[in-house]
C-alpha cells in the first residue's frame, strides 16, 4: 500500500504542478489581457459578476494551485527526509509495541527514487543495532521493522537463544576475529503491554550500541525452520555482499532474518529513529469496543528509538 501511495503522491504533484506552471507563465497573465480587453470595449465599469468571471480561474486550475504547494512539501518530506509508519505487532517488544507510530530517516541510508527506489545519492549504510524499515524480500509490497545484526561479511550464530557475531574479515587482516558471544543480562520478567507469562528481558550489548531483547523460555527453538544457506550451519548465517541480517527484539516471536534469510541493500527504507504517538488498545475481555479503538495515549513512550 505504501508503494502504491507513493505512486499516487508523485502523480498528483506532477498533474498540479504542470497547471501551477500553466497557470503562472500563461493562463494567469492571459486573464489579465482578457480582462484588460473587455475594459477597453466597454465604455463605464465593467459589472463585478463579469471581472470576477474573465479573472477567475478555473475551479480544476484554482484547486491544483492552491494544493500543489502543499502535495509537493508532503512529497520531499515523506521521500527524502521522514516517513511515518505504525507499528502492527509485537516482533519488536519491548522496543517497539503494537500501537507505536514511528518516524523513520530516509536521508541516512541514502536517498532512493520514490516511484523505482533507484538510489542515487549516497549518504551512509545500517550499522549494528541500527533499528530499520525495509521491503520484505519474500513481498517487497509489505514494510517490515527490524534491528540489523549482521553486516555484509559478517557471520552469525543464534544458538541456545544466544548470539554470536563474527565480524567481516579482509584478506589484508593479519589476524581475522573469532566468534564473540553478545553479552546478555538478565534484568527480569516483563510486565509491560501486551506481557505473557515466562517472558524474560534482557540487555543485549551489541558492539555500537545496547538495547533490550525478550525471550521465552517455554518455547523451543525452531532451527529446522532456519534458512537454509551453502556452506554454514543450519543456526549460522553468512551475510552477503550489499546485505544485512535482522531479527526482531522479541526473539521468540518475530519472523525475521533467521527464517527468510537477508535483506539487500536496496530494499531498505530507513531507520526508525522516534517514536511521535503511542496509543493503548488493551482492554478487558467484556469490553464492548472494536478492536483498534484505543483506550489511552502512552505519553511515556514518546521519543528517540534505542
Amino acid at each position: 500500500m505504501a508503494a502504491y501511495f507513493s505512486i499516487i503522491l508523485v502523480a498528483i504533484t506532477l498533474i498540479t504542478g504542470v497547471v501551477w506552471l500553466m497557470d503562472k507563465f500563461y493562463l494567469a497573465p492571459q486573464r489579465k489581457l482578457n480582462l484588460a480587453d473587455a475594459k477597453s470595449q466597454c465604455s463605464g465599469e465593467l459589472p463585478t459578476e463579469v471581472v470576477e468571471k474573465i479573472s477567475e480561474p478555473s475551479p480544476l486550475v484554482e484547486t491544483s494551485v492552491q494544493i500543489f504547494p502543499v502535495i509537493a512539501f508532503v512529497l520531499i518530506l515523506r521521500s527524502f527526509l521522514y516517513e511515518p509508519f505504525q507499528i502492527p505487532s509485537g516482533s519488536m517488544m519491548p522496543t517497539l509495541l503494537d500501537g507505536d507510530f514511528i518516524l523513520v530517516n530516509k536521508y541516512n541510508y541514502g536517498l532512493k527514487d520514490p516511484v523505482t527506489r533507484s538510489k542515487f545519492f549516497e549518504n551512509g549504510a545500517p550499522e549494528r543495532g541500527d533499528v530499520v524499515v525495509f521491503k520484505y524480500p519474500e513481498d517487497p509490497r509489505i514494510d517490515y521493522i527490524k534491528r540489523v545484526i549482521g553486516l555484509p561479511g559478517d557471520r552469525v550464530i543464534y544458538r541456545n537463544k544466544q548470539l554470536f557475531i563474527k565480524p567481516a574479515c579482509k584478506e589484508s587482516d593479519e589476524k581475522c576475529p573469532e566468534f564473540t558471544p553478545v553479552l546478555q543480562t538478565l534484568i527480569g520478567k516483563y510486565e509491560g503491554p501486551d506481557s505473557e507469562s515466562d517472558m524474560n528481558q534482557f540487555v543485549s550489548e551489541l558492539p555500537n550500541r545496547s538495547h533490550k531483547v525478550m525471550n521465552n523460555s517455554q518455547v523451543l527453538p525452531r532451527t529446522r525452520h532456519y534458512y537454509p544457506q551453502a556452506g554454514t550451519g543450519r543456526d549460522e548465517f553468512l551475510v552477503p555482499e550489499n546485505s544485512y541480517f535482522v531479527m526482531g527484539d522479541n526473539r521468540d516471536n518475530s519472523l525475521d532474518g533467521r527464517f527468510w534469510g537477508f535483506v539487500p541493500e536496496e530494499n531498505l527504507v530507513g531507520e526508525a529513529v522516534a517514536i511521535w504517538m503511542s496509543f493503548d488498545f488493551e482492554r478487558g475481555d467484556d469490553s464492548f469496543l472494536p478492536r483498534w479503538i484505543p483506550t489511552g495515549v502512552r505519553f511515556e513512550r514518546l521519543g528517540a528509538i534505542n
